[in-house]
């Protein structure tokens, strides 16, 4: 009867399974670092150690996470992992931003479902409900980001409606009143008649717009040229409820015009034959075509010539007897329209700073309800966008009165790109209003920023030119809301001068009434407590709009780096979405620089949006939505955690089931690697360890390629390129060692006596391997690492991978000499692989170890064949090497040039421990079915079976 062997074979032997059951263990482990206090024991191992801080950038309280928070958060999680284990402190204070739009207008949904107005609320019972609303939602959304595995201060985190952040908001708001740069001014800015208030240009969306175009004629009454007597400007607007507002007219400085005579018409359209009309000579063509006329040239005007000229409203006599000159405009284009721009100084920022330049009107024409006021001739209440957004009579009341006045040429659609409500997706108006404005100019702040843009890392490095031209290129910015949640804009004004009060106690006062009560105090306590005994408070009028709530998210560096003993300014990082160059990046930059001089942070890092398997955005109508708290239950939160490393974060990622179905599979291959290390190392202690002067090449190559792979770990980390990193990983894990190194050394892992040198050497070398794995793996797999190395190191209390840093990896483990000659032995390997493969196909052959193996090299090789055993390398049972041609017939690869290989059956027996097959087998004494190296480990096992 044959003997059983399998006892005498040294297989892996671990409790780490095979399966993940990620969506059970992740819990146990999270309940294990609570109870631990993993956070508390963190911060303990790194102090004194330099500090790494990324400021949270803080999300909306008003609803579940999605797709996009996981990205955002568990990439933050990745770099302060990361820092941590390159031995720094990466403390990380997690916050919430509570006030605003976002978070009212889920409270105003609930009276509009029950038919009340909410400005019948009081407003401190308002803001309460407000504030409870986000409370929950903070309770909700903590939960479900330390289910993704994101470390941090939860029991401590800041949010912005904390009464000492509120009070700081009122402090940074008093820093540009006492500097001057806080003032109020009316201008147009992007309004939203549904919400009833002016938006941030971080709550724009642009989507395709159907508005209705008109072309129309303003009569010259006084010309500059003699060529413009008895002729016509002709404008073109998408937007005719701005011309009430008109008051010039602006020309492109470089354009050539023409003044045209019209010599036919078309159906429809108003223009008159013989009338002279003056257009860029650009646009004649198109417009002969869309008005629907022919026209002769009668002169041609360089765009100097129009200076001085003065137009007529068209609808002067019914309320407009103001005059239009022609003014220069830089902004104007010939890319469509007539090459003339008609210009409303309230009702755009181009025509704004045009109409401030030449002294003309800005002419207050729509309320915030989106009507007409009452002393707009013909236009009164008319409407533009309805309360639910959609369009009013505006429009055609005005293109009435114009073709009624004889100045309507033609009216026409067209769909554009138009600025929308991200909440309520309606379109905006611009509209000229009273608003709180923090000046670019005034004390140089504008200059100031872009100086802080060229001082910051921008990761990519083009997130430096996008910001950079935002600031050169934008207005004033405008702070007030008026909305009822937020911290106030804590100013008194003079109802005789106007003028904001600029006192620094009265400021004072109001922060330090705010600490202690919150901001509600603003709105209920008598001015008298904050004015003193020094002002009346009959005289001022206390402000009552709320500040944009990007500057509440903007000050956060205030109240949060500057005022925690444990964290410090400016922060080390500010990481979010890209879109945030105009959001949280812009308003930080803009609050820190006019307040400090620099901005408060030294890098800025963005990453792109989500979106589906076939590149679309989501939504509930395309039912591609991918949602994390799905994921996580059915997969586990490392497969998220896998898929964000995984992807280029620098662009748009895609996630869908396929995407996910393939992170699985990476991931069982991580995990399997873990545990093959952990089966093979059972057993091992330090007595077993071997010096790395006595081991093989082949442990000595591993040494060197951990080096390499830790070298490009701590580069990746230096440049937040995690993409890089996990590659690196993965191939580690799949090439280099499952599918070389632990291929090669089964056969002496598992069939070489325990004090065998070899074997020692692979143990210790798969030590090593684990030890720097696990570390390296631990920001990414932050539970599967966790579990692997309780299992090797055990669950004292004081164990967890996240306390280790990277583990020290000598330089004298890097040769480049070894790495090259064992470059060259895999290719030998891939040639014999090859043939080994087609010989199994051909049935030559059962398995490679029945094979043996001749290779034929050229000379080149020698050196790296020096001292190898060919068969080992190829997990053949014989291999030779011969220094010539290889034989017709041989298996070659094309780019393995001049190498080939023969595959023939092995002599020998097989031997019934290894399954090698070597002449031999049947000689041994005693073992006759064993081979030597068999025999020599299972005679020691014997004797030490039958003490």
């Amino acid at each position: 009867m044959p003997t059983d062997y399998r006892p005498t074979v040294f297989l892996p032997q671990t409790a780490f399974p095979m399966k993940g059951e990620l969506p059970t263990r992740e819990p146990l482990l999270l309940k294990r670092w609570q109870e631990i206090d993993l956070y508390r024991r963190e911060r303990e191992t790194a102090r004194g150690r330099e500090k790494f801080i990324l400021h949270d950038g803080p999300p909306y309280a008003n609803g579940n996470l999605h797709i996009g928070h996981a990205l955002n958060k568990i990439l933050k999680d990745v770099v302060n992992r990361v820092q941590q284990k390159l031995g720094k402190d990466a403390i990380y204070v997690p916050g919430w931003d509570c006030h605003g739009l976002p978070i009212e207008w889920k409270i105003e949904e609930k009276y509009r479902a029950a038919k009340q107005n909410k400005d019948d609320v009081p407003i401190d019972l308002f803001r309460k409900e407000c504030r409870d609303f986000a409370a929950h939602w903070i309770d909700v959304q903590r939960e479900e980001f330390r289910r993704l595995g994101v470390e941090g201060d939860w029991d401590h985190p800041y949010t912005t409606m904390d009464y000492a952040a509120e009070a700081q908001i009122v402090r940074e708001i008093g820093k540009f009143l006492m500097n001057g740069g806080l003032f109020k001014g009316a201008k147009p800015v992007l309004w939203s008649v549904v919400e009833q208030t002016a938006l941030a240009e971080a709550e724009i969306e642009y989507h395709d717009h159907v508005s209705t175009t008109v072309w129309v004629r303003f009569p010259v009454i006084e010309a500059s040229h003699p060529a413009l007597d008895g002729a016509s400007v002709v404008i073109w607007t998408t937007t005719p409820w701005t011309l009430p507002g008109n008051r010039a007219i602006a020309y492109g400085p470089e354009f050539d015009y023409v003044v045209v005579e019209v010599a036919s018409i078309g159906e429809n359209s108003g223009a008159r034959v013989g009338e002279k009309l003056v257009l860029a000579k650009s646009r004649l063509v198109a417009a002969e075509a869309e008005i629907g006329f022919t026209a002769k040239v009668v002169a041609e005007l360089g765009a100097a010539s129009l200076a001085g000229s003065i137009a007529r409203h068209p609808l002067r006599g019914r309320g407009y007897e103001f005059d239009v000159p022609l003014h220069p405009g830089d902004f104007v284009t010939d890319t469509d329209g007539s090459g003339f721009v008609h210009i409303a100084p309230g009702a755009g920022v181009d025509d704004y700073e045009l109409g401030r330049a030449h002294g003309l009107e800005i002419a207050d024409t729509v309320a915030g309800d989106g009507t007409y006021y009452s002393h707009v001739p013909l236009f009164a209440c008319a409407v533009v966008y309805r309360p639910n957004g959609k369009p009013g009579d505006a429009n055609d009341k005005v293109i009435a009165a114009l073709e009624e006045a004889g100045a309507l040429l033609r009216r026409g659609k067209l769909t554009h790109s138009y600025p929308h409500s991200w909440r309520s997706r309606a379109p905006l108006i611009f509209r000229n209003t009273p608003q709180w404005f923090i000046s670019m100019e005034t004390n140089g702040l504008r200059q100031t920023a872009l100086t802080a843009i060229d001082e910051t890392r921008w990761i990519p490095p083009q997130g430096r030119n996008r910001i950079r031209a935002m600031i050169e290129s934008r207005p004033d910015w405008c702070i007030s809301r008026q909305r009822a949640w937020g911290v106030p804009i804590a100013v008194f004004v003079d109802k005789t001068t106007g003028e904001p009060l600029r006192d620094q106690a009265v400021v004072d006062r109001v922060a330090q009434a705010v600490e202690r009560h919150g901001a509600d105090i603003w709105f209920t306590a008598d001015p008298a407590e904050f004015l003193g005994n020094q002002y009346d408070a009959d005289r001022y009028e206390r402000v009552t709009d709320i500040v944009d709530v990007w500057f509440d998210s903007g000050s956060t560096h205030s109240f949060v780096l500057e005022q925690r003993s444990d964290l410090q300014w400016p922060a080390s990082l500010y990481l979010e979405g890209s879109d945030q160059h105009r959001g949280w990046f812009h308003s930080s930059l803009l609050e820190s620089c006019g307040t400090r001089g620099r901005a408060p942070y030294e890098a800025v890092l963005t990453h792109g949006f989500v979106l589906d398997e076939q590149g679309r955005k989501m939504s509930k109508s395309l039912g591609n939505v991918v949602s994390p708290q799905d994921v996580v239950s059915k997969s586990g939160a490392d497969i998220l955690r896998l898929w964000v490393v995984a992807s280029d974060y620098s662009e748009d990622l895609r996630i869908g089931p396929e995407i996910l179905k393939y992170q699985g599979d990476v991931y069982r291959r991580l995990r399997n690697t873990l545990r093959y290390l952990l089966g093979a190392l059972a057993g091992f202690s330090q007595s077993e360890r071997i010096a790395e002067s006595e081991m093989p090449e082949l442990e000595r190559w591993v040494l060197h390629r951990l080096s390499e792979v830790d070298a490009v770990v701590r580069q990746a980390a230096g440049d937040y390129a995690f993409h890089t990193m996990f590659t690196a990983l993965h191939n580690f894990c799949a090439v280099d060692l499952s599918a070389f190194y632990f291929d090669v050394r089964k056969d002496a892992l598992y069939c070489d006596r325990p004090d065998a040198a070899r074997r020692r050497a692979a143990r210790t070398v798969l030590d090593r391997v684990f030890d720097c794995l696990a570390r390296w793996l631990a920001p990414v797999l932050c539970f599967t690492a966790e579990e692997a190395w309780l299992q090797r190191h055990g669950e004292a209390p004081e164990v967890s991978v996240h306390l280790e840093t990277y583990a020290e990896v000598p330089a004298h483990w890097r040769d480049e000499t070894l790495g090259r000659k064992w470059a060259d032995l895999r290719d030998l390997r891939r040639v014999v692989t090859g043939a080994l493969e087609i010989a199994r196909a051909q049935k030559r052959v059962g398995s490679g170890l029945q094979a043996g193996a001749r290779l034929y090299v050229p000379e080149v090789y020698r050196a790296s064949l020096d001292g190898v055993d060919l068969a080992e390398l190829c997990i053949t049972s014989e291999g030779t090497v011969a220094f010539a041609p290889p034989p017709e017939g041989a298996f070659a690869l094309s780019d393995v040039a001049g190498v080939g290989v023969v595959i023939e059956r092995a002599a020998g027996e097989k031997c019934q421990r290894c399954w090698r097959v070597l002449p031999e087998v049947g000689t041994v004494e005693r073992h006759a079915d064993l081979c030597r190296r068999c025999a020599d480990a299972v005679d020691p096992l014997a004797v030490a079976e039958r003490r």
